[in-house]
């Protein structure tokens, strides 16, 4: 069966593939097709189905057409074999040469599939290495864009959005072999990662790491994403010229990218605004949903010309207003933790790249 522009639709499992240029890319909808329509993007390492089901029936459900897919290098999408992957001296290094793509590559990829779609203008949300890729399909393609929310992420600016120390081990670690030691990878990423008010079920986890494993084991692909992320440049003059509606979310307590990424992200962006929500780790914790939904739901009315600030879940704050002309409001979260849900995130080892 066929999908819109030659996507094929994969029996039993709602997944299709469409090709953008040279790359396939995996993907997956929800929702009535004549709704509004909301992208997904993924972040470093992780595959679509770490957007949960559940989150995207939850968008679905307020009347929006939701697409998740596969970056290339993860997942189900093309896994770029013959391209050479980067050593970690290369990664510390941020080695241009070492970069076997882009981010703008990326981005590029995933306006191919808003395009090949017919999904016109849509509601553009990312994560972490996600948003990164989303803010650049707003820059280099704004007629893809009708609005933006970056989750989790930074501008690009070295001197912003920083990791503790102690996760430059992690993400530079060699990770385990087979099945059960990416689901222990996944387990302990997930704990360094994620914020630890509320730690989640670890049988949840241990069926996310089973599934993505299931789908698709990629470690190599996931080091020539890093080389793209740490090669990448500073993207601050350029948020400037976007003039979408645009959220940024960020936790508080977020141990991958500091939270003065998401507010330097929010700053460079006129008329941005701010969700800071405090004991969030570097995840997307269904204990919070319902705020970041909401988040994602009052962004996008305000590309319809709606209220840009409204319905927020009981367990925020009431929201500041919004500041004048670029500069970004802010509105704190609630008292709320996070359960994470991240993919192991280390780069590996082609000859395990299968």
């Amino acid at each position: 069966m066929k999908g819109p522009r030659g996507g094929e639709l994969e029996t039993g499992a709602g997944e299709r593939f469409t090709r953008v240029g040279e790359i396939r890319l995996c993907y997956e909808s929800f929702g009535e097709r004549g709704a509004p329509p909301v992208v997904l993007v993924m972040g470093l390492g992780s595959q679509m189905v770490l957007w949960d089901d559940d989150f995207c029936r939850g968008l679905a459900d307020r009347g929006f057409f939701v697409t998740r897919f596969d970056n290339r290098d993860a997942g189900r999408s093309t896994i770029l074999r013959h391209l050479p992957v980067p050593t970690r001296a290369q990664v510390i290094l941020r080695d241009p040469r070492a970069a076997a793509y882009s981010l703008v590559d990326m981005a590029a990829d995933a306006a191919g599939l808003i395009e090949r779609l017919e999904l016109g203008a849509v509601h553009l949300v990312g994560a972490s290495m996600g948003a990164m890729i989303a803010q650049l399909v707003a820059i280099h393609h704004p007629e893809r864009v009708r609005s933006l929310v970056s989750i989790m992420s930074t501008t690009g600016g070295h001197r912003v959005g920083r990791a503790q120390p102690r996760m430059y081990a992690r993400l530079l670690r060699r990770p385990r072999r087979g099945r059960e030691g990416y689901i222990e990878d996944f387990v302990e990423t997930h704990r360094a990662l994620g914020s630890r008010r509320y730690p989640g079920d670890e049988r949840r986890l241990r069926a996310r790491a089973a599934r993505c494993f299931a789908r698709g084991y990629h470690p190599a692909g996931t080091a020539r994403q890093l080389q793209a992320v740490v090669t990448a440049p500073d993207r601050t003059a350029a948020l400037g010229r976007l003039r979408m509606p645009v959220t940024v979310i960020h936790g508080g307590a977020d141990p991958l990218v500091s939270p003065s990424g998401g507010h330097a992200t929010a700053a460079a962006i006129p008329g941005a605004r701010l969700l800071i929500l405090p004991d969030m780790g570097h995840d997307l914790p269904p204990e919070l949903w319902p705020q970041i939904l909401d988040a994602i739901v009052e962004n996008a009315h305000a590309a319809n010309g709606g209220p840009r600030l409204g319905s927020l879940s009981r367990a925020a704050r009431p929201p500041a207003p919004l500041g004048r002309r670029g500069r970004a409001s802010e509105l704190r979260g609630g008292d709320l933790g996070a359960v994470g849900e991240r993919s192991q995130l280390e780069p590996g080892d082609a000859r395990i790249d299968q």
